[in-house]
């Protein structure tokens, strides 16, 4: 795997997009909002409760401040009853009316941003699937996967908490402030003077941690990279006894992170310091200064109490929002990200599979005519100039051809995973834009060189063909694809999990797996691209009756390197650079001696 491409996934989370708040991101934000509208009512609940729980929160050192005084004989406030008893039992009633409201503030606040992020999650993953081969082409898997996962984790956490926590820390700020001014204008205007320094010297303080903190993640994330790359090159690194190499590769790397981590150690520690001081000797000054009031009676002890309760609420929201104010930066940049793949122009594809269903069937005819191919991606490269040629139901063409040739890129025309610049497709005589993608698909079946298994079972796999197919159908497709007997064999038989990518299966083996796969989908059109190039002789003999079995009946498309594989086709396209320049059946073509597929067949056998 590529050093980039582990670096993106490693450190998604130290490294997550900011954005700038303003208008127009507000306004982008503003779209994946939306997906609160099928819960409005428990938002809205959710939002109103978290004002009245913050609201009570901040009743609470004027309640403190009042047991205080009534202590001493001195209540001040009117509105709250004048003992003691009365005043402490009506506190443990809001205590408990805050309990009550901050529960349900919390279990609506999750289950709404819960269900929200369920739907964006989805509606991104299913645009992800649905997006056209060239959008992957341009990416890294590993860039994509933070996208579903960092990203919209990043939208979680802001939905959940940060969104919550601002609102509230808002109410709290406002309130305390009002209440500071209620209970001492002197002491809040003494206050109002300090906190604001004490804010602006964290914040630069916390911006500069921040960022050390980031280079020694990116670090981390290097080292990292380093053990899984030698991890899965493991018998390279054996093989050239680069062991201590790789070892001091690492140390050295480790070495960067600790330095980086000490030099912010020494920041946070002065820091820490910093606070400590300036934080007590904040509320050392306060309390000095209202200890003066209380002395020559211009304020009770009680107030004072308050004051000071009511100036840590104050203090702790001011000091909250830098933090917050960064999640929603990040959140903005993550948003973006997000939407930047909600945007892009996916492949007509319902997400309801019952919608997916044939509607135009096609008997396999399938002609080229004058096609011209460039990948986007390398606009400047032709693979395909001037392609035509056509088959007719039920016939094998094969294409055989160097390295390079385009063989592979005819199949992916075939399967609509890229349009030509110019020229014609076509399906039964008609243009292939006149039928819908999923038409195309569903009648046409691969077997690739390198088959892909997914991690479930065999008979999962097999299914992956055909959703609907019962387990004996499964059972009949893997018969006729030579897989019964080796899926037999296994003590758990259909229900044997492949692993990861179907690493417990040979090649043979997993080739007869796609081999049922395909049997089970019944396509139109077959392609088979260098399905037994990789097998051993046996294991070649048994896919290769298999595949007969296979392409019985059907118009079957064989991209091969090994020409014994077509000497039986219909005809055969000879490829070089991307133009067709032999067309024939192989003793046509072999009788040919200046010709590219002669040549070929005496690279790899003697002329028969």
């Amino acid at each position: 795997m590529a050093r980039g491409q582990l670096n993106s996934g490693s450190k998604a989370e130290a490294d997550l997009p900011k954005a700038k708040l303003n208008v127009d991101s507000l306004k982008r934000i503003a779209r994946l909002i939306s997906y609160l509208k099928p819960y409005r009512g428990k938002f809205t609940a959710a939002i109103l409760f978290l004002f009245l729980s913050s609201l009570t929160g901040l009743a609470f050192p004027s309640f403190l401040g009042a047991l205080i005084d009534a202590a001493q004989g001195k209540q001040k406030y009117s509105f709250l009853p004048p003992t003691i008893n009365a005043i402490g039992t009506l506190a443990f009633a809001v205590l408990f009316l805050q309990a009550i409201i901050s529960f349900f503030r919390v279990l609506w606040f999750v289950q709404v941003s819960e269900r929200a992020l369920a739907d964006i999650r989805r509606d991104t993953y299913f645009k992800l699937v649905t997006l056209p081969m060239n959008f992957f082409a341009n990416r890294r898997v590993g860039e994509l996967n933070s996208r579903i996962s960092a990203d919209l984790s990043q939208i979680q956490d802001t939905m959940t908490t940060t969104f919550a926590e601002m609102i509230r820390q808002m109410v709290l700020l406002v309130g305390g402030i009002t209440f500071l001014t209620i209970v001492s204008f002197k002491l809040t205007l003494a206050l109002l003077v300090m906190l604001p320094v004490l804010i602006v010297i964290a914040v630069i303080f916390g911006k500069f941690i921040r960022k050390l903190s980031r280079q020694a993640q990116d670090k981390l994330a290097d080292s990292n990279t380093i053990i899984e790359e030698t991890l899965q090159g493991i018998a390279n690194v054996k093989a050239f006894v680069n062991e201590a190499f790789e070892a001091g590769r690492y140390d050295k790397n480790l070495r960067e992170v600790v330095k980086i981590a000490v030099k912010g150690a020494v920041f946070r520690g002065l820091f820490a310091s910093f606070i400590v001081f300036c934080l007590f000797g904040a509320i050392v000054g306060v309390i000095w200064y209202g200890s003066v009031l209380v002395s020559h009676g211009e304020l009770s002890v009680g107030s004072l109490t308050t004051f000071i309760l009511y100036s840590i609420f104050v203090g702790a929201a001011m000091g909250s929002f830098p933090e917050l104010y960064a999640n929603m930066q990040k959140a903005v940049g993550a948003s973006e990200r997000v939407l930047e793949i909600l945007d892009e122009q996916g492949e007509d594809v319902s997400i309801i599979p019952s919608e997916n269903l044939i509607k135009q069937k096609i008997t396999g005819n399938l002609s080229f005519t004058n096609v011209v191919f460039a990948y986007p991606s390398r606009s400047e490269l032709t693979v395909l100039k001037d392609i035509s040629f056509s088959a007719k139901a039920g016939q094998r063409i094969a294409i055989v051809g160097p390295s390079g040739s385009g063989k592979s890129t005819m199949a992916s025309l075939i399967l609509q995973f890229y349009q030509p610049q110019s020229g014609t497709i076509q399906f039964d005589g008609k243009d292939s834009s006149e039928y819908a993608l999923t038409d195309i698909r569903n009648q046409v079946a691969i077997v690739p060189q390198d088959v892909l298994l997914f991690g479930g079972t065999i008979l999962e796999n097999i299914a992956y063909g055909n959703l609907e197919a019962s387990k004996d159908e499964i059972i009949q497709a893997a018969k006729k694809a030579n897989a019964d007997q080796f899926i037999c064999s296994f003590p758990e038989e259909y229900n044997t999990v492949v692993g990861e990518r179907g690493v417990k299966l040979s090649g043979g083996q997993r080739q007869r797996i796609a081999i049922a796969r395909a049997l089970l989908k019944n396509p139109a059109i077959l392609i088979l691209d260098e399905a037994t190039s990789s097998l051993d002789s046996e294991s070649e003999r048994l896919v290769q009756e298999a595949l007969e079995v296979l392409m019985k009946g059907r118009t079957s498309v064989i991209i091969a390197h090994r020409l014994s594989t077509i000497r039986e086709a219909d005809k055969i396209l000879v490829l070089e650079k991307g133009v067709i320049i032999e067309t024939g059946n192989h003793q046509e073509l072999i009788a040919n001696e200046q010709g590219l597929y002669r040549y070929l067949s005496q690279l790899q056998y003697d002329v028969q």
